[in-house]
């Protein structure tokens, strides 16, 4: 099994991606196949334009059937994170990040995934394709593992009943069959029936699970993902599979022994254990495809800036670091202030009537905070480009006209609860990621018709991906000073 990093977003040649899968033209192209059917990498023209490009534009995409020797057409992968498919493992890092092998960087995003994606209290067990779907093994096991180092083995108990021991005291067996002495009219029992609850070291299920938990951790280690998903290797058994007589009846245990639990995490368990037996495969499998990570990198790079820098879409007026005008409800939520389209029609005879849409335009954050003796209301757009905009070269990776009049449009939208609040510092501005290591005052886009309307133009910032990741993960704050409004 190989082991290699790729880019999200750049442009590969098929002999590129036969350097990197390290196999015959064949193989290749069966896997460009596959990571195709799953929606992980699209083929564009092979053109000096689409070489250039540092992101990818849907209408540019080709549906084509791939040939071995084929140079016609450029491959783009559009995921980050863990891809394994045909004992190959593929690193899928972002487009932002320059190093060819950034395992540190990668590790970090991992975390941020795996947060990212808590929230959902589900296990992705299977991989959706244009075909169908597939069993997600890798998803699984990293799930098993992490479970086992944060709650153990599973566990059955059994109730042992002694003499005179240290439990509780079983009074319906103590009067019943021990005897009884009597002085002045009291009973005395000179043995007491007792019981305790231990752990069942040779429970079927436990054994089960420390052997799945010790093979999955083996085979981790082999693909070289332990310690990309930062887990500690696990070996607690020697047992295999095969020790526990055939599949049918495993799982025909496993069934009988969901029906006798109500625990939550042990039903869960038990649900994914039975799923890792009844696919037994394993990473190295011809036919194995799974992968831990997104399609839609730009959705956590908004999640991770609306927490950092302290989204206030959603937080009522009466909370807002500000004294609440007159004529303002303090239940209502900051984002309720964008209105909405109003469609007005007319009936048979004339009669006008209107329709409220439930759409509206939605920022992707909102921030106000205090400076010195005055507020800012800044709106934010989390953008993921990696945009030049460097004197002499030319001007690539920016973000479109749509967002950029979005943004005026934000700042309108907010123009009335702004003045009735005394606010003078209004800001817009794009957040963009990048490698380095502190923020980079990168300049600005503006439309004059639209500065003309007294909306201010749109900053552009870089933040240091590292840094953002870091707070989100610790649930920290920036400080949006060092952003040099």
């Amino acid at each position: 099994m190989i082991s290699k990093f790729v880019r999200e977003q750049k442009r590969y040649t098929q002999e590129n991606l036969r350097n990197i899968f390290d196999c015959t033209a064949e193989k290749t192209v069966a896997i460009i196949k596959k990571l195709k059917e799953y929606g992980v990498l699209k083929a564009v023209k092979a053109t000096d334009v689409q070489k250039d490009m540092s992101d990818l534009i849907e209408k540019d995409i080709e549906v084509i059937d791939v040939e071995v020797g084929e140079n016609e057409h450029l491959y783009v992968f559009t995921f980050v994170g863990v891809i394994t498919v045909l004992d190959c493992i593929l690193k899928c890092y972002p487009k932002y990040i320059s190093n060819v092998a950034p395992k540190t960087e990668l590790k970090q995003i991992i975390k941020v995934l795996e947060r990212y994606n808590s929230k959902e209290q589900i296990i992705r067990m299977y991989n959706d394709s244009e075909e169908g779907n597939s069993f997600n093994l890798l998803s699984v096991m990293i799930y098993l593992l992490n479970d086992y180092h944060e709650n153990g083995a599973y566990t059955n108990t059994q109730d042992i009943i002694e003499t005179n021991g240290s439990g509780e005291i079983l009074w319906d067996k103590t009067i019943n069959e021990t005897f009884t002495y009597l002085s002045n009219n009291r009973p005395y029992y000179p043995e007491l029936f007792t019981q305790k609850r231990i752990n069942d070291d040779f429970d079927y299920f436990k054994r089960i699970h420390e052997s799945i938990i010790s093979i999955c951790s083996r085979e981790l280690q082999d693909a070289d993902l332990l310690d990309l998903f930062d887990i500690l290797p696990v070996e607690v058994s020697d047992e295999e599979l095969d020790d526990f007589r055939e599949t049918d009846y495993i799982l025909y245990r496993i069934q009988n022994e969901l029906n006798l639990q109500f625990n939550t995490r042990k039903q869960l368990l038990l649900k994914t254990l039975y799923a890792y037996i009844a696919h037994s495969s394993t990473l190295v499998d011809i036919d194995c495809f799974t992968m831990f990570g997104t399609n839609s990198f730009n959705l956590v790079w908004e999640k991770v800036c609306a927490e950092v820098l302290d989204n206030q879409l959603q937080t009522p007026l009466g909370s807002l670091p500000i004294s609440l005008a007159n004529g303002y409800n303090p239940q209502d939520l900051l984002i309720s202030l964008i209105e909405k389209p109003k469609w007005n029609g007319y009936t048979q005879d004339g009669t006008e009537f209107q329709k409220i849409a439930n759409e509206t335009l939605i920022p992707d954050l909102v921030s106000i905070h205090k400076v010195n003796n005055s507020h800012q209301f800044i709106i934010f757009d989390a953008k993921y480009y990696t945009i030049q905009l460097e004197q002499g070269k030319k001007l690539r990776g920016q973000p479109g006209i749509v967002d950029i009049t979005k943004q005026y449009l934000y700042q309108l939208a907010f123009k009335r609860f702004v003045n009735d609040h005394g606010i003078q510092d209004v800001q817009n501005c794009f957040l963009l990621p990048t490698e380095q290591q502190g923020i980079i005052v990168k300049g600005y886009v503006s439309l004059e018709m639209l500065d003309a309307m007294g909306l201010q133009s749109i900053k552009i910032r870089q933040l240091p991906a590292e840094m953002m990741y870091s707070h989100y993960l610790s649930s920290e704050k920036m400080d949006i000073g060092l952003l040099y409004f």
